[in-house]
């Protein structure tokens, strides 16, 4: 008799009860999902780390104290990992005017971004990639990282090994960008083209062009350039 798989082990980390108390009601009905642990702050969050071990923590970034991306810098840190062992992969909630937050949030390691008003069937499938090692990129997120990464790579005091590839992305249109980074998070076209509201031919349509554009034959070095010119960050967890 096979035994089912253990569910997947979830703190939720907001300073808004009723926020906290939302999410784990929707969770509480996701089958293979059990939440472990809540916490008011990132202080807090990362004890409960410590102290259950989950598999996703569910991550605010505005907090008084020590905000969520102070938090996940933390858990993402070689001391961390020396003293408690691998980090859980931190799901960032976010909002539309976070954007300079959630740049910060992918430097301290973050392995997917979602939008605090996504429905609860997406938070679930987000919760469940990442638990596969697997990132997330809600569209929307995805918007304001490239504008940043617009911003920041302006004049940008770059490694000479990293210039070229940064320069070869410069290339692409923002959707092609946009269409290149949900391809580094491990989608498929056919999820990548529900995650952009396309259709799946014009996605195909995107890759050909990504690929035509960067002088590639195949969608990994496609992925494997994006990670070196900075558009993504490789998730951990």
């Amino acid at each position: 008799m096979e035994t089912e798989p253990a569910p997947i082990r979830v703190v939720l980390v907001d300073d808004e009860v009723l926020i906290r108390a939302g999410l784990s009601l929707l969770l509480a009905a996701e089958p293979g999902i059990e939440v472990v642990g809540e916490a008011a702050d990132g202080r807090s969050g990362v004890e409960a780390v410590i102290l259950v071990r989950p598999d996703v923590v569910v991550m605010d970034l505005r907090m008084p104290g020590t905000d969520g991306t102070e938090a996940t810098r933390i858990l993402n840190s070689d001391d961390f990992a020396a003293e408690h062992g691998g980090p859980p992969a931190v799901l960032v909630l976010t909002t539309f005017s976070d954007d300079d937050q959630v740049g910060q949030a992918v430097k301290a390691g973050a392995a997917g971004f979602l939008l605090k008003n996504s429905a609860p069937q997406i938070l679930a499938a987000a919760i469940r990639a990442l638990a596969r090692g697997d990132g997330w990129l809600d569209p929307a997120v995805t918007r304001g990282l490239l504008k940043q990464f617009t911003r920041d790579h302006r004049d940008p005091p770059v490694p000479m090994e990293r210039g070229p590839a940064a320069a070869d992305l410069g290339r692409l249109s923002l959707r092609e960008q946009e269409v290149l980074a949900a391809m580094a998070a491990g989608m498929k076209n056919s999820q990548i083209a529900e995650q952009l509201f396309l259709s799946e031919a014009t996605v195909k349509s995107h890759v050909h062009r990504i690929l035509t554009k960067l002088g590639l034959t195949d969608r990994s070095q496609a992925v494997a350039l994006a990670f070196r010119g900075g558009l993504v960050q490789p998730p951990r967890g």
